[in-house]
């Protein structure tokens, strides 16, 4: 599969990206590349691309039985709002949808460029939240595990 441009390809070729690719087209580029491409016309696509594959990577046994409601807001849009994405753990699986939905048990806050090292798995998202990168509301023990919900491809 060629390389695909974030900053100029289409939705459809952006939602067309397999997860293993994604993850490694994203820990390629460097934090300045990330933003660039956050600040694009391109940023719905990739963080819609990237929420609606939650679901496909969630791994129900590492999970156990956590339900939880978790609110996503991913800042620094140019118009200077945030993308808001709800992520929900019930009965062994996971839902997305987007905006705020429902009363929240962890709400998390970053930037793009934090929001990539999170979903790549490049970033250590306790130390994130400790050096005030990540700032979160709520459940604090389901903030420092939620990412080993998920099976991200390794690159």
């Amino acid at each position: 599969m060629p390389e695909i441009d974030f900053t100029t390809a289409t939705a459809e070729q952006i939602a067309a990206v397999e997860p293993g690719e994604f993850i490694r087209i994203v820990k390629e580029m460097s934090d300045k590349d990330v933003k660039e491409v956050m600040e694009s016309g391109n940023r719905g696509p990739i963080v819609d691309a990237i929420f609606r594959r939650m679901p496909e990577l969630f791994r129900p046994d590492r999970a156990g039985s956590t339900t939880a409601t978790t609110h996503w807001s991913i800042t620094g849009r140019p118009d200077g709002g945030a993308d808001e994405w709800t992520v929900r753990f019930a009965d062994g699986t996971c839902t997305t949808v987007p905006g705020h939905d429902g009363d929240s048990t962890l709400s998390l806050a970053m930037s793009p460029v934090d929001f990539a090292k999170v979903i790549t798995k490049s970033g250590n998202p306790v130390m994130m939240f400790m050096t005030g990168k990540i700032k979160a509301k709520g459940d604090l023990g389901l903030a420092a595990n939620i990412a080993n919900f998920f099976d991200i491809p390794k690159v």
